[in-house]
């Protein structure tokens, strides 16, 4: 297996961020993985380290990444360091730093080195990640397949017209992690980006009009996001299957930091249905 770890990109706003890849020796050309983190995630999360292995074993080239504003540093990519960042983070700089993943994995050196078909490419979201991929599959036609796990069914949860007029007033509202109990700050300019680029970030139309095949995973214990989130995903898109994770919670299991060399076993039950569902032809 070839890793290659902490390869700095420059990400929105010339911020930089860290990305790892995960590929097979030298072989044929391999499909394309690219994970995304949710909200208040990261690339180091729990045992997505476990979870890249799996996908190469299967034969794929994974990549997992943070977002350039997710709150982490390139000095210290697992922990909310840089809270500021997070604050001026909002769907637009990931959309956009998800493009710049793409775009360097499939330049002309990466395809080469790390024997990528840029013909089958696929992009998998947690969480928030999950409306990430969604609109950046609807924009962007190197994107053959998605899937979500855990996925939202919409952004106006951070939109509530109730709030919007405080939001504005005090410039910020705080939302805690309940893993580090930090206050974590959202700046309104979060809301001013999402009215701004409403059409980008319509989910709504990106699930009537996306054509790539979609694959919706998750768990009915999931108190985080419900599993109605999934209902309304899979009813929405034209071109989608459902997977039922039967007990599963928000991160089918998964706990930072994972003590294990093993995965927990929701987690490992969607790896397996997730590679059965890409590796169709």
């Amino acid at each position: 297996m070839n890793v290659q770890k902490s390869i700095q990109l420059k990400g929105s706003g010339g911020r930089p961020f860290l990305l790892d890849l995960y590929a097979p020796e030298a072989g044929p050309h391999r499909p394309l993985v690219v994970f995304v983190h949710g909200f208040k995630g990261f690339k180091d999360y729990a045992c997505w380290e476990l979870v890249a292995r799996e996908f190469v074993a299967a034969g794929f080239v994974f990549i997992k990444f943070n977002f350039s504003h997710n709150g982490t540093t390139v000095e210290n990519p697992s922990a909310f360091d840089d809270l500021e960042a997070f604050g001026n983070n909002n769907f637009s700089r990931e959309l956009d730093d998800l493009g710049t993943v793409l775009d360097w994995a499939l330049s002309g050196e990466q395809l080469h080195t790390f024997n990528i078909d840029p013909g089958q490419v696929s992009l998998i979201g947690h969480s928030r990640g999950g409306a990430t991929v969604l609109l950046k599959a609807h924009e962007d036609e190197r994107v053959k397949r998605v899937v979500s796990w855990a996925g939202v069914g919409n952004l106006d949860a951070y939109m509530r017209a109730d709030e919007v007029t405080r939001w504005r007033e005090s410039g910020v509202v705080y939302v805690e992690n309940s893993r580090t109990k930090q206050q974590m700050p959202l700046y309104y300019q979060l809301y001013e980006d999402f009215v701004a680029h409403a059409d980008r970030l319509d989910l709504e139309a990106a699930l009537r009009s996306m054509n790539q095949p979609y694959l919706v995973v998750h768990g009915t214990a999931d108190t985080v996001v419900p599993y109605s989130a999934a209902l309304h995903l899979y009813e929405n898109s034209h071109n989608s299957e459902l997977e039922t994770i039967m007990g599963a919670d928000h991160t089918f299991g998964a706990l930072h930091p994972w003590p294990s060399a093993a995965l927990p076993d929701h987690l490992e039950l969607v790896v397996k249905k997730t590679v059965a569902y890409l590796g169709r032809r």
